[in-house]
């Protein structure tokens, strides 16, 4: 039995939540960032393999920024991750939050891959919110 638009609209739909993929070179990795809530989450820049190459900013939250523990900058890696949207004082921003990353260790194929694929972790939406409701990141 399916379900009509209207439905989906009105949050009846079991799942909106849809896997995403990137394949690049690690360009940058951030240090940690601590939250005086107790969370943590770790950012890193891959850049894409297309014909116009874009350095595309991800992070790893909580637990899962140990995920980048065996990865550095040069490496070719494959990161599966999630979108997450969230308001704060009326502007809008958006997160890809990394879930499981393939590869690293060089590059080298024959290198043990890092992979996470533990249930979501929830963000909170002090994490994602500019400590200055003014100060944009972009």
């Amino acid at each position: 039995m399916g379900m009509d638009k209207r439905d989906r609209w009105r949050g009846k739909k079991e799942s909106t939540k849809m896997p995403y993929e990137m394949t690049g070179k690690v360009k940058l990795l951030f240090e940690p960032m601590s939250f005086p809530s107790g969370f943590t989450k770790r950012e890193f820049v891959v850049t894409s393999e297309d014909r116009y190459p874009q350095d595309i900013k991800f992070e790893c939250v909580k637990e899962r920024i140990t995920m980048l523990d065996n990865i550095s900058a040069g490496d070719d890696v494959t990161v599966s991750f999630d979108l997450r949207g969230n308001e704060y004082n009326e502007k809008y921003y958006v997160n890809l939050v990394a879930w499981k990353i393939e590869g690293g260790a060089g590059g080298n194929g024959d290198a043990p891959k890092s992979e996470v694929t533990s249930e979501e972790v929830p963000l909170p939406d002090e994490a994602n919110a500019p400590a200055d409701p003014d100060d944009v990141p972009f």
